[in-house]
């Protein structure tokens, strides 16, 4: 499977996005998707995941209430509604699949990252 995230862009504090993540390739069905982020210099971080059959989600904390995963299967896409963006949610935003089909917010269970897209909060 290949990933690739679009959407990303430049926004001013308290602005949304919407990022979207195509698989081709295969299917995504059942296996659980994740957003990474990762600022210049830092590591990949998790933000957010949706599981593969129950749809349940989970989100780091700092996030959490501003933004929003769902899946779509049949079009093998994963989105991510971002809200009331800040200045440290600034990075580059990355899509994985889950190797299994649980939620996890661990980077290592999760593969075929593809090219991520820039997301900048401007204050």
């Amino acid at each position: 499977v290949q990933l690739q995230a679009f959407g990303g862009g430049l926004v001013q504090a308290g602005g949304s996005l919407r990022l979207s993540c195509a698989a081709s390739g295969g299917t995504v069905s059942g296996r659980a998707m994740a957003w990474f982020r990762q600022a210049p210099g830092k590591a990949r971080n998790f933000v957010g995941s949706i599981s593969g059959h129950t749809r349940s989600t989970y989100y780091t904390a700092s996030v959490r209430g501003r933004f929003t995963i769902s899946r779509d299967d049949a079009r093998n896409t994963v989105l991510l509604q971002m809200n009331s963006l800040k200045p440290e949610d600034t990075a580059v935003y990355y899509c994985g699949v889950g190797l299994g089909s649980y939620v996890n917010s661990d980077p290592r269970d999760y593969d075929s990252w593809g090219q991520g897209t820039q997301v900048t909060v401007s204050s």
